[in-house]
Formats: structure tokens, sequence, C-alpha cells
């Protein structure tokens, strides 16, 4: 007689046994355990702010591609939180959008793979434009995990955003020097507060960017907000090391350059973005250890501030 297969037993476990098992994990010195973010349920936030409280936007997008005059976002991810600008304490979220938007035109199968947006789900819809524009009113600052392309996305689409100042996450950071290999938003997540997203999804990332705002740096233990809110509105310098060496490709990333194919306009070539009172030291440094003989002739600098775009120069 065949035996009926039996149900695998379920055991819930409460808050505090979980805490509990965590705990016990971790002092092993063996383990690692990721938690999902869940900004509704972190105790740092849902205090009413101040009146001098400011607004940032932490925004994210998914386009179709990547170049900002021909492809276009089909979702937008925006969540607007309290903060001090003296102090960088987050009190609460203030607002939340999600919203996609027909492009007009099938969704590049590629894109579909990363993001699992389909032709499907955007189709007959469209952004809620009077509610951006408000977010946009009631904004002092814009962030956004690679600005460099969100923003050109953004104030194409919606030109409010273009008279605010934006910071970006990757760029504005000193990630290198915090021993981080990697400036994905999911790496530092981890690397900070030992959290995990849903990633390349807009709202999902826009909340990423909070909680690692969240966070502290791992070697000075500065907060992460604060360190950037101290960069957001310093001129910099964007300097593009055209024509290097093929031979230093390593020694700029190490260095933290970053490549440009040149599909969004300008010259392919690494670049970085120092502060503005470092760039004689920086380009000292090309022509010391990547340009033979020190020409730098070749070397472009694009100056940037506050309300600049984050992107080469068109």
């Amino acid at each position: 007689m065949a035996k009926t297969p039996q149900k695998k037993r379920v055991v819930e476990m409460n808050p505090l046994e979980i805490e509990i098992a965590i705990a016990s994990l971790h002092s092993t010195g063996d383990y690692q355990v990721l938690r999902r973010l869940n900004l509704a349920r972190d105790a740092r936030l849902g205090r009413p702010g101040p009146e001098h409280a400011r607004v940032a936007l932490c925004l994210d997008t998914e386009t179709t591609g990547l170049d900002f005059r021909r492809d276009r976002i089909i979702e937008l991810g925006v969540v607007a939180f309290e903060y001090d600008a003296e102090t960088g304490e987050i009190y609460r979220i203030t607002d939340r959008y999600s919203g996609f938007e027909d492009p007009g035109f099938p969704i590049p199968p590629e894109v579909q793979e990363i993001t699992g947006i389909s032709d499907d789900m955007v189709r007959g819809q469209a952004f809620d434009d009077a509610f951006m524009n408000a977010l946009a009113a009631k904004a002092d600052l814009v962030i956004a995990h690679n600005a460099a392309f969100d923003r050109k996305f953004v104030e194409s689409r919606y030109p409010a955003y273009a008279k605010l100042p934006w910071a970006c996450t990757v760029s504005q950071i000193d990630w290198g020097s915090e021993r981080l290999s990697s400036r994905t938003l999911e790496f530092l997540l981890f690397k900070t507060g030992s959290l995990t997203i849903n990633a390349h999804r807009a709202l999902d990332d826009a909340e990423g960017v909070l909680g690692l705002l969240l966070e502290r740096l791992p070697v000075t233990g500065a907060s992460i907000f604060m360190t950037l809110l101290k960069r957001a509105h310093e001129i910099t310098s964007r300097i593009f090391a055209v024509s290097a060496p093929f031979d230093k490709k390593d020694v700029l990333k190490e260095r933290g350059y970053r490549w440009s194919d040149g599909s969004q306009g300008g010259n392919k070539a690494w670049w970085r973005d120092v502060p503005a009172d470092e760039e004689h030291e920086e380009l000292a440094y090309l022509a010391r250890e990547i340009y033979p003989r020190g020409n730098t002739s070749a070397v472009q600098v694009v100056r940037c501030d506050a309300l600049a775009r984050f992107s080469i120069r068109e």
C-alpha cells in the first residue's frame, strides 16, 4: 500500500526568536545574515521633522536604453524624505511615487531581461505629471545612484528638475578609501548594512538609496548622508583622460576613473570627478603616472556646480 506523502511542517518564529537566531549565527563568525530592506519597519524613520527640515528626493529610473535623446523612461520610483541640512539627520518619509509609462515602441529584449518590465506592463500607462512636478516644487535636493545617467532622462521629461541641485551616491562618496571594491547599490547596501533589495526596479532602487543614506561608512564611521551633503553643493571638476594609453586602464580604475563609451555624447575616455581645488593635483598625477613624457594636452576638464548637469558636456 502506497504511503501518503506527509507535508513538511513549517515552524513559525516570532520576531524575538528570529533576532536570537540571527545573533547566534553572527556570534560564530562564520555567517552574515542579510535582511531585506524594509523602510516601513525602520525605527530611524517616522519622526516628524522640525520647521527648518528640508525635503530631498531619492529617485531612480528604468529606461529603454542609455541615450536620453532617443530612449525613454519606462518606470519611475521616488521616495521623498525630511532631513536636517546641518546635522544630516533623516526624520521621515513624506511621499512615495512609483509608475510606468508606455515609451511608444517595444521595450528591447535585453532591457526586459534586466528589469523584468514587459510591454504589457507599460502599455497605455503614463506617469502622474502633476504629482512629479509637485514633488519637485517641495524638494531642495535630488539624490540618485549614478546621477550622470538618471538626471539627463528626468530633466528631459520634467524640466522642473533641472532647477534643483542633484547629488550622486556613486561619484560623490569616496568608496575606494572606504575599502569597497564595487559601487553597485546592491554591494554597498550589503557592505554597509547587511541589506538586500530587489534591484533594477525603480522604487526598490530609490528606497535602496535612502537605505544606504541611513547607514555609516565602514572605515571612517561617518554618516553616509552627511558625507554626501558636504559634497553635494561643492564645485567639482570632471577630468577626462582622453587618449590615455590602453595599458594604463587598470591604474586608472584603481584611481577611481570610470569608462565612458561616448554613447551619451562626448569622447570615449576614462573620467573622474574631483573637487575643483584638487584639479591641479589630479592633472599632475596624470602627467606623472599616465601620459608618456607628461603630455596631458589631450585631457579635458569640465567644471560642474550644484546646478550643472552631472554628465558629459554636450
